[in-house]
């Protein structure tokens, strides 16, 4: 056999021209301690605080102490792989978590991997878990509905797109269904939702999952889980993965988005784990000082952006900058964007399609013997717009949604409503209001005057009106209907047990035999004279044939 020296020649030319010198360098430690998800680094000296490492069995890590002679870092998964004395080599990289449209529907852990048995999500686009809040200027106050289709909510405790309302009680009050029933109300809305669940068992997930499926709720939904037998780690950064899979909807896209963490006083505890374990000062209730701001950073990311706009020369498509290389901030006609227009004559103003964008946060907190004042129930009351409080007695006594009118608030209140729903929602608190103080006094067996009797049976009635079955949330146009029947009074000489049946049957009624009034309340969102006229005739009308 001869060899071709002329082959072996131009193969080995080609190679040295191809030839790239490429140097790889990466920083590498080794794990000095490792115990309970926490281990202690020799050797990064240039890693910075909250930068992602990788371990030698493949698991990945979070930085979270910087100190003198070593690095405290927390695994991300299978801990008990990590061994003392394997190398760890540094990413320069912050830890972040797939996001897209291919999330949408699945089931992942805290790390954007799949854990629904659908085969991988394929998605080139990442965000970082910690990202920077909206400041003032980019932010625009909340005024758009996000309907819960839960009637005592949107009436009395309303929420808006881009707020953040606290939902607070004891365990098994119905804190997660009232969640639960918000998702699914998001139905045909646009709103893309993320479910993150923090350290609840594996069952109640899977529970909650099979609930969105049946309701045909996943298909706009993303659920993360970290549950109760995952590592403290995990169970930390689950609500910043939530949050970072909404926000890429939120800038990318425009989109309304809501985020509900169920719940935050898990994570708390998983932090407090991790910090006792890095040997961090405990403060209060041995969390440490910091606990605060790991609520406020992650909820400050919730808001309703400002919508953007630039002039562009008519009928071409937007494009950063505009044609003036200006992009403008605020609503045309109130700022310079408007001279502008006039300035250039065949010029318009377009509305940036990725600007105004909502996330809309639900954190759930539980807390111990209805204690309100707790440290952690109190943090975070102080960091959102208004709480939502769920009561055990009233949850006992068959008053479901469980909800407490007196303590729970909302801090965006009429704003976030419909203007037919703030007109008639006013006075229901206070019926109910006067209800409570008087059903005080009349369990003393006090003799009432007539009014008070009729006020009586007015809060009796309103409040058998607002409950609610699980999973079953009303249209707006629905509850305001319905609501406008109990507080004109036309429910008060009902026996209460024929309440929840007049209330069905009015809103048929008014679905097949009048649905042109309710189209033309959904179409207004506003009650003038003329249409209240139509209404009360059609619920007067509609009482007689019932009575009958």
């Amino acid at each position: 056999m001869r060899i071709q020296v002329d082959e072996i020649t131009s193969v080995i030319k080609q190679e040295i021209a191809q030839y790239q010198e490429q140097l790889e360098a990466s920083e590498v430690g080794r794990v000095i301690a490792v115990g309970d998800g926490v281990t202690q680094i020799y050797g990064l000296g240039d890693v910075k605080a909250g930068e992602m490492i990788e371990f030698e069995n493949g698991a990945i890590g979070q930085v979270m102490n910087l100190e003198e002679n070593s690095v405290g870092a927390v695994v991300l998964g299978d801990y008990l792989g990590v061994k003392e004395g394997d190398t760890v080599k540094a990413t320069g990289n912050l830890l972040s978590v797939p996001v897209g449209q291919a999330m949408v529907g699945r089931v992942v852990d805290p790390l954007g991997r799949p854990l629904d048995a659908k085969g991988a999500i394929v998605g080139e686009q990442r965000w970082p878990l910690e990202y920077t809040a909206p400041g003032i200027a980019a932010r625009q106050p909340v005024t758009e509905p996000l309907q819960t289709g839960i009637k005592a909510i949107d009436s009395m405790i309303p929420i808006g797109r881009g707020q953040r309302e606290l939902i607070i009680g004891d365990r098994k009050t119905g804190k997660t269904a009232v969640a639960i029933d918000t998702i699914i109300n998001q139905r045909g809305t646009d709103v893309i939702c993320v479910y993150v669940a923090i350290g609840l068992k594996e069952s109640t997930v899977a529970g909650v999952v099979e609930t969105l499926r049946e309701h045909n709720a996943m298909d706009y939904t993303i659920v993360v889980s970290a549950a109760s037998s995952d590592s403290a780690p995990l169970q930390y950064i689950a609500p910043y993965s939530g949050c970072a899979m909404a926000e890429f909807f939120m800038y990318t896209q425009g989109k309304a988005t809501l985020c509900i963490y169920d719940d935050l006083s898990k994570q708390a505890q998983a932090y407090r784990q991790l910090s006792l374990l890095l040997r961090r000062p405990p403060g209060r209730e041995a969390y440490p000082g910091d606990v605060f701001y790991l609520h406020s950073r992650l909820l400050e990311r919730s808001a309703k952006l400002a919508e953007r706009y630039a002039v562009v020369p008519a009928g071409q498509p937007y494009k950063e900058g505009g044609a003036n290389g200006k992009t403008y901030v605020g609503v045309p006609g109130k700022h310079e964007a408007a001279e502008d227009v006039k300035q250039h004559g065949g010029h318009e103003v377009v509305k940036d399609p990725t600007s105004g964008g909502s996330l809309t946060a639900l954190p759930v907190i539980e807390t111990l013997e209805g204690e309100v004042s707790a440290y952690i129930p109190t943090n975070v009351i102080s960091i959102t717009d208004g709480q939502i409080y769920l009561e055990p007695d009233l949850f006992f006594a068959g008053v479901r949604p469980a909800i407490n009118v007196g303590i729970s608030v909302s801090r965006v209140g009429g704003n976030a409503q419909i203007k037919a729903m703030k007109k008639i929602a006013g006075s229901l608190r206070l019926d109910l209001a006067a209800y409570r103080e008087l059903e005080a006094f009349a369990q003393l067996g006090t003799d009432l005057d007539a009014a008070s009797q009729r006020q009586l049976d007015r809060g009796a009635r309103m409040v058998e009106l607002l409950k609610q079955g699980q999973y079953k949330p009303y249209h707006v146009i629905d509850q305001v209907l319905s609501i406008y029947a109990g507080a004109k009074g036309y429910l008060d000489d009902l026996p209460l047990s024929q309440v929840a049946e007049f209330e069905e049957q009015l809103l048929k009624h008014f679905r097949d035999e009048f649905p042109e009034v309710r189209d033309e309340l959904a179409e207004k969102k506003e009650m003038d004279e003329a249409l209240e006229g139509k209404i009360t005739e059609i619920i007067k009308n509609f009482k007689t044939r019932f009575k009958q």
